[in-house]
């Protein structure tokens, strides 16, 4: 269905669903009432989904549902969701040999999918409805990937996201119906390693997990890395300086664990660039944005670029840091 109103802005979307949604349009704030939560409803309950697109403002929207056939591979009786938070059924032996991969989508249709999806993938997943479940299950489970719905009941997605990525560095793929420009750059920009508009075919969904995994961040080490006040608990991902907090987003985070995991070596620009910002072969490679992301590192730590005490700059090559100190020793006991 389309109409020729005034459209829906691109913040909007991801919320419309909502009971009683407020929209902010140029001129007015409005509520979107029941109507449109009860729709959702409705159609999910028939395996369904729906979704709303708008190019702009001032050009109307278009809204479309899908409701599932006889015969659809996958999708039937015989496929019933397992309880939620729970994993599908594999073997003990065969589960600890396999990658964990959590799910978090309120839709019951879509867990369905994607589980049986990375299942015949060789996955181990890991699948829940309940937005608030998705931090305990990433502390029991200790997935090495999380799949986010971008439209969850009582937040959204990057909310969500953001709450993981405090309780672990673990690569965050959206599946959302909403493929906006807008949408896409502020969750990769606020961390996600790739954005999947759905529908999606089981071949693309297992491709972008193997390509997230391949990219994955090298393993953190176990022991902190200490040096002068500085300390990086890379368990509880705690930066702190002098024994007092340093607040980090995302990319600041990921740059100084890149930086501090290879302590004592440097660390080119185009390394850096593959191994923080993800950047492909072939892919515009700016530093510019690098050398900003160090700027603001260098001011949270306290020093300057001129006498710098944990990052160094290799000119035209790269970065690097100091190598940690070694765990103060306990003292022996006298015998």
């Amino acid at each position: 269905m389309a109409d020729e109103g005034r459209g829906i802005p691109a913040e909007g979307l991801p919320h419309l669903f909502r009971k009683f949604s407020m929209v902010q349009s140029d001129d007015r704030r409005e509520n979107t009432g029941l109507g449109l939560a009860i729709s959702k409803g409705i159609v999910e309950a028939h395996g369904g989904r729906i979704w709303a697109k708008s190019h702009r403002q001032g050009l109307g929207a278009r809204f479309t549902f899908t409701l599932p056939t006889l015969g659809v591979s996958g999708i039937g009786a015989s496929s019933a969701l397992p309880p939620v938070s729970t994993r599908s059924s594999q073997s003990e032996e065969s589960e600890e040999e396999q990658e964990r991969i959590l799910i978090v989508d309120d839709d019951p249709q879509t867990l369905r999918y994607v589980r049986d999806t990375l299942a015949q993938s060789g996955y181990a997943p890991i699948v829940t409805g309940e937005p608030e479940e998705a931090v305990r299950l990433i502390e029991e489970e200790r997935p090495q990937l999380a799949l986010l719905d971008m439209m969850l009941p009582g937040t959204d997605g990057i909310e969500l996201m953001e709450e993981i990525l405090k309780t672990a560095n673990v690569p965050v793929i959206f599946l959302s119906a909403y493929g906006r420009e807008e949408l896409v750059a502020k969750a990769l920009d606020k961390g996600a390693v790739d954005y999947i508009v759905k529908p999606f075919s089981p071949t693309e969904l297992a491709a972008r997990i193997r390509a997230a995994l391949r990219r994955r961040e090298v393993s953190e080490p176990s022991e902190p890395y200490m040096l002068g006040d500085l300390t990086i608990d890379y368990t509880s991902r705690r930066v702190t300086l002098a024994s007092r907090s340093v607040p980090l987003v995302a990319m600041e985070y990921k740059m100084l664990v890149e930086l501090s995991a290879n302590a004592g070596r440097t660390l080119t620009y185009d390394h850096l660039l593959e191994r923080v910002w993800r950047v492909r072969s072939g892919e515009d490679r700016d530093v510019r944005p690098m050398r900003t992301i160090v700027s603001k590192l260098r001011r949270k730590l306290g020093e300057n670029a001129d006498n710098p005490t944990y990052i160094f700059t290799e000119p035209r090559v790269g970065y690097r840091m100091m190598r940690g100190e070694p765990p103060s020793a306990e003292p022996s006991e006298t015998p």
